[in-house]
Formats: structure tokens, sequence, C-alpha cells
């Protein structure tokens, strides 16, 4: 588990956050419904599954929302969002399996239609604080959606990587990732010692150390969106991103390799 929380936790609006879902999963299925079956057995960057079970992943991941509306409500929380990426690795396996199994019994353009018109169906009016169950455990609606975008938006830049395409990313999607994963990093490296922009969505301080006040901080690191979430879920490395300078890093303190990546 990561250190204690910030007093006062970010907060994500449900109904901006449901759109955003949405939309990525929309800028997926345009993808995915023009491939053919030779592009479905194209590898991926995650070990040895293919485009066919990377798409069923998606798939999988925002059909576990309708499944857990489809449900009884839970009596209590028992994850919250700040804590959801530290325990993700934990059911990596059961992941898989699942995975598998659904690739060799589902057609996957259907299976992303289905899912499409379930997510917006089940979802539509239902309240923030809704509690269901995901696979860490009992979450609350508006945080389980920020986790659905997270998965979209990594896995969409994992399917364009494999089928060497651009595939979009929508706005308040990317936003929400953004967001999530430096708060992440502030958790995991409580301080403010070193302060990481990822303009124009995000700014936070972390790492012990001698704290900034006021002026230009003597440690920055800056990056863009979208090499923020690939640094912080293993996609790049801090090497490869100083090298190909799409991270600029200053001062003494302001190597945070150490504690990426943040999600695996």
């Amino acid at each position: 588990m990561p250190p204690a929380q910030r007093k006062r936790a970010r907060t994500y609006d449900l109904d901006r956050t449901r759109a955003a879902v949405i939309a990525q999963l929309g800028n997926v299925r345009a993808v995915v419904e023009a491939l053919d079956e030779g592009r479905f057995a194209l590898p991926t960057r995650l070990g040895d599954w293919t485009v066919r079970e990377l798409v069923t992943h998606i798939a999988l991941g925002v059909r576990s929302v309708a499944q857990g509306l489809e449900q009884p409500e839970p009596p209590a929380r028992e994850i919250t969002l700040a804590e959801w990426p530290f325990v993700t690795a934990e059911y990596a396996t059961r992941v898989a399996t699942s995975v598998r199994e659904a690739a060799a019994a589902e057609e996957p353009v259907a299976l992303l239609a289905h899912v499409a018109d379930r997510f917006a169906e089940l979802t539509s009016g239902v309240p923030a604080e809704r509690l269901l169950q995901a696979r860490p455990g009992v979450m609350r609606l508006d945080d389980l959606l920020v986790t659905r975008c997270v998965e979209l938006v990594v896995h969409s830049d994992d399917l364009a990587a494999a089928l060497g395409v651009q595939i979009p990313f929508d706005r308040q999607a990317l936003a929400a990732v953004t967001r999530l994963l430096a708060d992440s990093l502030a958790l995991k490296a409580p301080g403010g010692s070193v302060e990481v922009r990822v303009p124009p969505f995000a700014v936070v301080q972390c790492v012990a150390g001698p704290k900034h006040t006021r002026g230009t901080p003597p440690n920055v690191v800056e990056t863009d969106p979208l090499t923020w979430v690939r640094l912080a879920t293993g996609r790049t490395d801090w090497a490869t991103a100083l090298d190909a300078a799409a991270v600029s890093a200053s001062g003494e303190r302001a190597d945070i390799s150490a504690q990426l990546p943040l999600l695996t």
C-alpha cells in the first residue's frame, strides 16, 4: 500500500469521466472494426498477447463496470482511487487467464460493440457514490471509471504500437490518467523537493528533502502527458525519455527513475 494519502484527495466529475470512457472506447472501436484476422494475430508489447487478446482485455475492462452494476450494491468501500495503482499487480495472473479464455471464445468486434452499448446504458443516471465490486475490491463508481480511463488510454497506446497506427486520445480521459498517475507518484515518494510538471494537466511535488516554498523550484521534472503515462506504466524508461528529449530534468534531485514505473 502507498504512504498516507493527501489530506484533500483529488476528485473527478462522474459525468465527464463517463463521457471520456465512452469516447475513448469509441476511438478503439474505430480502429478495431477495420482489422482482418491477420492483424488480430499480430504480436503486442504485452508479453505473448496478440492484438486479439489486447482488444479483448480492453473490452473486458469496460464490461466489468456493467457487470458490477448488475449486482446488488456491496455494503462498504474497500479500495480508494489513490490505492488502486498500487494493487493492480496482485491480480495480473487472474486477468491474463480470463483474457485468454474470452479471446478464444468471443469475436472482438462484436464484443466491443456489446460492451459499449451495455456500459452506456447501465451507467446512465447512476450516482457517483454507488458502490460496486471491482477486481481489487469494492470501489465507488466515480473512482472506478477513472481506472477505466487508465486502462483505455494505456492500452490504446499499446494497440497503436502493435498496429503501427495512430489512435486519438480523448482529452478528458488523458487528463484523468495524467492526474491520477501524478498523484500516485506524490503518494509513493512523499515530499516537496522535486516538482513534476505535466502540462496542461498536472503539477505535483514529491521526494523527501528540502521543501520548495517560493520562486523557481531547484528540482524540476517536466514532460508531456503521453510520455508521462508511458513512464508511469513502464512503456518507456527514464533514460530513453531523457535521451529523446521527451522529458527534462533539472536539479540534483530531479532523477525520479527509482520511483518508476508506478503501475505495472
